[in-house]
């Protein structure tokens, strides 16, 4: 069996025959070439040797333009050959060669080299972003630098994971989104050993990165995670992490936060299973969040900014169809929280509803598409009650009611629709035509 330095040396004289490393470095493929081609084992001396590397895919060899090569330390996979000499100490009369095949001597884990910039990191303002909600409040905590988890809950589609990028876009924080699922692991989050261009390195995750640059981490829709995301403990004490597979401790940088985002508080979804895979977590996990910000649909007032904000951009200004539209999602959500309907519209659907209109200059239309996703009776029920919202308001009595067959008529001024369901909501005293208003309304308890 040929000796490592009889194998080495006939990989130079070969590649030196096929013109490569002629200014003393050689390609990955130019070594593959001239491998396959004289059917030679393959140059681990070379190739598994960091000491050698250049950059990815480019490799050192001195000897091949007539130098030397003085280092060469045996790394992970590489073969290494023992020679005694009959001059050892040992006395050992014949030359004997032990060859370790795949010997886990890990000296280096090699890491992908960080190309990402600040500008690619930073979120870009969005002209159709409107604060609301926990805004201001966000905003000073990330503001101060300082390390405290936030944890955002509320109902899907009401701005929680927009919000924070764009606070984020206002502070020029960097900003790293990890969406969360059942499988999420530790593997997802810090990192793990990938397979790149035939060589395995070291690659981290987007919690090791956010924490080495001093990002904002957006954990979203957390409470779909399961006890594998509890590899993040020590990262939402703010100690930092010891990475085992790798032997190496990172520390989080200055700067460094943790937000997360769930429809739940942790707890479970409601009896409704209008949050499937949402988990109870880890009462431990929960603790580590410092702050927990409820976020509620926008005010209607701030609602119908938004949409007016999203019309301008796509050039379909419509002020009495976004006037409608905030009414008939208000009127929904009343009558969601009291139980009477299954379904609600969020202002997500909104801006949906917009877009579509847009496109096909049709306020029913849009309203039809967007609402097709709800089951049969609930989209019934929305698209009645937004004809009702969606007409030319006709006199009113003192009641709310038309003045024309003002007892078996249904008002469409959306003011009173509001007042309507504050009364049927809060248990207020109603009229008879009232009542028959609520009933032809399909408002809950009626």
């Amino acid at each position: 069996m040929a000796t490592m330095a009889e194998k080495k040396a006939r990989f130079i004289e070969l590649t030196r025959q096929e013109g490569f490393g002629a200014n003393g470095t050689i390609t990955r493929q130019e070594v593959m070439l001239v491998k396959l081609k004289y059917d030679l084992p393959y140059p681990s001396w070379l190739c598994a040797d960091p000491s050698r590397k250049v950059r990815h895919g480019v490799y050192s060899c001195p000897e091949l333009s007539g130098g030397s090569m003085n280092v060469n330390v045996p790394t992970v996979g590489s073969v290494i050959e023992v020679c005694v000499s009959e001059n050892q100490e040992n006395n050992v009369n014949k030359e004997q060669s032990v060859e370790c095949t795949e010997m886990n001597l890990v000296r280096q884990v090699d890491t992908i080299a960080n190309e990402l910039t600040s500008e690619c990191l930073i979120p870009q303002r969005s002209s159709l972003y409107v604060k609301h909600g926990n805004h201001a409040d966000v905003e000073k905590i990330i503001s101060t630098r300082q390390f405290l988890p936030i944890w955002v809950t509320g109902l899907s589609g009401n701005g929680k994971t927009f919000m924070i990028q764009q606070v984020c876009a206002k502070l020029k924080r960097e900003f790293i989104r990890v969406n969360i699922t059942n499988l999420t692991d530790e593997d997802d989050l810090i990192g793990g050993f990938r397979l790149i261009n035939g060589e395995t390195v070291w690659q981290d995750g987007p919690v090791t990165l956010a924490m080495k640059r001093g990002a904002i981490l957006l954990l979203d829709e957390c409470d779909l995670g399961t006890e594998k995301i509890m590899c993040l403990q020590p990262v939402l004490e703010g100690n930092g992490i010891f990475i085992k597979k790798i032997n190496t401790f990172v520390p989080p940088t200055d700067g460094f936060n943790v937000v997360a985002t769930a429809n739940t508080k942790g707890q479970g979804g409601d009896n409704s299973d209008r949050f499937v895979g949402t988990n109870i977590m880890n009462e431990a996990f929960m603790e580590r969040f410092a702050i927990t910000l409820e976020q509620d649909y926008p005010t209607k007032a701030t609602e119908k900014k938004i949409l007016m904000a999203l019309m301008s951009e796509l050039n379909c200004t419509d002020e009495q169809f976004a006037d409608n539209l905030v009414a008939w999602a208000d009127g929904i959500r009343r009558t969601f929280s009291v139980g009477g309907v299954n379904d609600i519209i969020t202002t997500r659907r909104l801006a949906q509803i917009i877009r579509l209109y847009s496109i096909f200059d049709d306020r029913k239309k849009a309203i039809s598409h967007a609402t097709a996703r709800f089951n049969a009776e609930s989209r019934e029920a929305f698209i009645n009650l937004y004809d009702k919202v969606d007409s030319t308001p006709e006199p009113i009595t003192e009641n709310g009611l038309p003045v024309e067959n003002a007892s078996n008529s249904v008002s469409e001024d959306p003011e009173f629709i509001n007042k309507l369901a504050d009364k049927v909501m809060n248990n207020v005293g109603m009229s008879d035509a009232e009542i028959q208003q609520a009933k032809d309304m399909e408002f809950a308890q009626f």
